[in-house]
Order: structure tokens, then C-alpha cells, then sequence
């Protein structure tokens, strides 16, 4: 997976977010990994919304921590 930091994070925090989403290569892998965070780490409903671009390419918002929201541009 490949992360872009449009939030300009320092190469430190941006490698531990690489790090820890590396394992994640499907949208089932993504929601397997935000329900076992913390109580607290994500809001209630996980995903904040699926955007369907066409049949095969969906971009999903995922509110993180720290006021950080993941954008998974999924095909």
C-alpha cells in the first residue's frame, strides 16, 4: 500500500502509519483492522462513508486519531 501525506505529517509519524497500515490490502483487511484498535481510536460507525466512483473503484473515509482521516482508494 501506498500512503500519501497530504496532511504534511513529519517522516516520522508517516513511517509508523505505513508501518502499521502495511498489512492491510482490502477493504476487509481495513475494517478487520479498525474494529480490534482501542475503544476510542475510531468513532463508533468506522467507516465514515463509501464513495462509489463506478463499478469496480470505490474511495472509503476512514476517521483515524489525532483529527487524521484515511482516504482508501480501493479498485
Amino acid at each position: 500500500m501506498r500512503v500519501l501525506n497530504h496532511a504534511n505529517l513529519s517522516s516520522k509519524t508517516l513511517a509508523g502509519i505505513e508501518d502499521e497500515l502495511s498489512a492491510q490490502e482490502n477493504l476487509k483487511d481495513v475494517m478487520a483492522w479498525a474494529l480490534s484498535q482501542p475503544h476510542g481510536t475510531f468513532i463508533p460507525s468506522v467507516v465514515a462513508q463509501v464513495i462509489v466512483q463506478d463499478e469496480f473503484t470505490h474511495d472509503v473515509i476512514v476517521p483515524w486519531r489525532d483529527g487524521l482521516v484515511l482516504v482508501y482508494d480501493t479498485t
